[in-house]
């Protein structure tokens, strides 16, 4: 039997970047290091943890933050967040924070999982699809994304009891996002089609271009009266839109072809097995408290450990 209580998909880096910009740079460790992303980090989990009462917890990471398979099929993905030694460019004062980012999740026991050649959105899709999957004694009562990327809405499904966590005005407010949300703010009835929404309407910050002339209104338009981006290109081939948008989609079609490849997240990431039970102990409490004395995490480090202790009881 699985535990009561919903599986908890966090995006790391979305929430430690979060962390980053919106806790004071002022916090540091004795030695000047800038601890404001993991004291945020830790925050958050032991927010998440008192309100959601989950009965298990995945932090889900960046093994590739620019796959090779997305960068072949469009390369300027991501493009712009190269930094000049090839990887991802991340704040000076934000890179030391990450390793210790790490080191944390593995004192309190928290599973941190990423999977060679995949983004934390593959994992959170992987496990999603797993969890799906699994004998209904063994399911989790719900499935929660956490995420300030909102492209992992197109996991939303009700009949599934997936829903995404977004912080739109910080962690003690967090939007749930489900069906009804995807209707209401971008018009579009199904996680499905926001995915195929946000291939239409493109996405300048991850350096996907779209198709020209066609916004988010217009590309939601199009998916309820065609259904799916599939039906909108029949449509196209069929001469059922306007000149000027057959024209739009005409110019785009070699864009479209290849970007359900970047936009979806892989639902069969090679995520290895391990155990995301909330651990109401830390697995190392003498690290635990060597960390928290190390790098000034004091009141964070407890909250969490309060808030991971009483998850279990």
């Amino acid at each position: 039997m699985s535990p009561t209580g919903p599986l908890l998909l966090l995006d790391s880096a979305s929430m430690y970047f979060r962390a980053f910009y919106g806790v004071p740079s002022s916090i540091t460790a004795a030695d000047g290091t800038s601890v404001n992303a993991v004291r945020g980090f830790l925050d958050m989990i032991a927010q998440l943890v008192t309100d959601r009462r989950p009965g298990r917890i995945v932090a889900c990471w960046d093994d590739d933050w620019r796959p090779a398979f997305r960068v072949d099929a469009i390369p300027s993905y991501k493009e712009h967040r190269l930094a000049a030694d090839g990887g991802e460019e991340v704040p000076e004062a934000l890179k030391p924070q990450v390793p210790i980012v790490v080191d944390v999740l593995a004192a309190l026991g928290i599973a941190r999982v990423g999977a060679p050649g995949f983004e934390a959105d593959d994992v959170i899709g992987t496990l999603v699809a797993r969890e799906l999957a699994a004998p209904a004694a063994e399911r989790a009562d719900a499935v929660e994304v956490v995420t300030g990327d909102r492209d992992l809405f197109q996991l939303v499904d009700d009949a599934a009891g997936v829903s995404v966590l977004y912080p739109a005005k910080g962690f003690k407010n967090l939007i749930v996002v489900d069906q009804a949300v995807l209707a209401e703010k971008y018009g579009v009835p199904t996680g499905t089609a926001y995915a195929d929404m946000a291939t239409l309407r493109g996405d300048p910050s991850d350096g996907l271009p779209g198709v020209a002339g066609i916004g988010e209104k217009t590309a939601a338009s199009m998916l309820r009266t065609y259904g799916t981006l599939a039906g909108v290109l029949a449509a196209v081939d069929a001469g059922e839109l306007s000149a000027t948008q057959r024209a739009r989609i005409g110019a785009a079609r070699a864009y479209l072809d290849v970007a359900p490849t970047v936009v979806q997240v892989a639902r069969d990431a090679p995520v290895g097995e391990f155990d995301d039970a909330v651990p109401t102990v830390p697995a190392d409490p003498e690290t635990v408290a060597a960390l928290a004395e190390q790098w000034n995490l004091g009141g964070s480090m407890t909250r969490v450990v309060e808030a991971l202790t009483k998850a279990g009881q």
